[in-house]
């Protein structure tokens, strides 16, 4: 069931002073003041271009008129996201908060609850995708299972595993779903159309090894592996489609290209790790080879900033609805999206900018 929520028509942003900051570097442009990531003498790189923090964030201040008609509509908050997807150009947003998910539709702005009911009712969703013909698959470990609905959006069935299995994220290349299992140490993989597992990953494995995971929490497929956030040992582990450990990125500590509280992951069409940190309250990138290429984000000051940021995903496919707030100067090559669990930028969204 989707509940649809009546938003305003025009469309405001709001600018806020810039300040200079140790965590987040930035810069004043000639037109209005636009947060960029690095600061100069640097070339910029990142640039903040807006959030949603509630249904007036979708379509800005309701009109005058529309007020005198039928009164004073209050906002509808995102209210503790988490996981992230992009699909038929709308934005599913995650909400452990209320146990359903937001939907921010970029076509018609408007701002829907998605609340199934019945043998489709959620209770601590964390993340979710999409299969390739638009099927829904949300992890959810209050039910221990992730639950799939169909392009529709109506509940087509539900995949489990043994009594300790906790999903926390999904991931799906062609006919199979990977699902994270941090209770069983470990990805299941699962055949996408009868749900009977396949197999599960690492084997053989014990605690010491450097290919057994602690606490997985987040996944990425991408270029031929599967990239595994494993919080409990604070590092991002690579392995192959057949399971075998390749390398890690990162190790537990405050400097940088460290990590204290890693969630999650995200990699572009050149092969940078995006892996977002709670603990810094940033998003570090990190080139093919594990080596720190910069950061953008930080401890919650204003726009830009991040607040117990949760996931991360980016897309290429969407520019033409943000296009609007990049700078002149830079052409926009994709877009990424970030979910802070708190303060008043619920889903950030960044652009990967370059000169023009």
């Amino acid at each position: 069931m989707i509940r649809k929520v009546f938003i305003p028509v025009i469309m405001v942003l709001l600018l806020q002073t810039i300040f200079a900051s140790c965590s987040k570097n930035i810069y004043k442009s000639t037109l209005s003041t636009t947060i960029f990531f690095p600061a100069p003498p640097d070339t910029a790189r990142i640039q903040f271009l807006t959030s949603y923090n509630n249904s007036g964030d979708v379509r800005g201040a309701q009109s005058k008129f529309k007020s005198f008609i039928v009164g004073k509509e209050d906002p509808i908050f995102i209210e503790k996201p988490y996981g992230i997807a992009i699909n038929d150009n709308k934005l599913f947003v995650v909400d452990p908060g209320i146990a359903n998910l937001e939907v921010i539709d970029l076509d018609n702005n408007t701002f829907e609850y998605f609340i199934p009911e019945g043998r489709g009712m959620l209770q601590s969703p964390l993340n979710c995708n999409f299969d390739e013909e638009g099927n829904l698959y949300v992890a959810d470990a209050g039910r221990s299972q992730v639950v799939v609905f169909d392009e529709n959006l109506e509940y087509k069935g539900e995949i489990s595993g043994d009594e300790k299995f906790d999903p926390s994220d999904v991931f799906i290349i062609g006919d199979t779903l990977f699902v994270t299992d941090p209770k069983n140490n470990r990805i299941n993989l699962y055949n996408l159309y009868n749900g009977q597992p396949i197999s599960y990953f690492p084997k053989e494995a014990k605690v010491g090894d450097e290919n057994w995971l602690y606490n997985p929490l987040n996944l990425h497929l991408s270029n031929g592996k599967i990239y595994v956030t494993d919080f409990g040992d604070s590092r991002i582990k690579i392995y192959s489609m057949n399971g075998e450990y390749l390398s890690s990125v990162g190790s537990y500590g405050r400097g940088l290209g460290q990590f204290v509280r890693p969630k999650g992951i995200a990699v572009d069409r050149d092969r940078n790790l995006f892996a977002i940190d709670a603990g810094f309250q940033n998003v570090q990138i990190f080139n093919e080879n594990g080596q720190l290429l910069m950061f953008f984000g930080g401890p919650y000051q204003g726009p830009g900033d991040m607040y117990l940021p949760a996931n991360i995903i980016i897309d290429y496919d969407h520019n033409r609805y943000y296009e609007k707030f990049v700078d002149p100067a830079f052409n926009l090559k994709y877009l990424i999206f970030v979910t802070n669990q708190y303060g008043p930028d619920k889903v950030s969204v960044y652009g990967r900018i370059e000169p023009k």
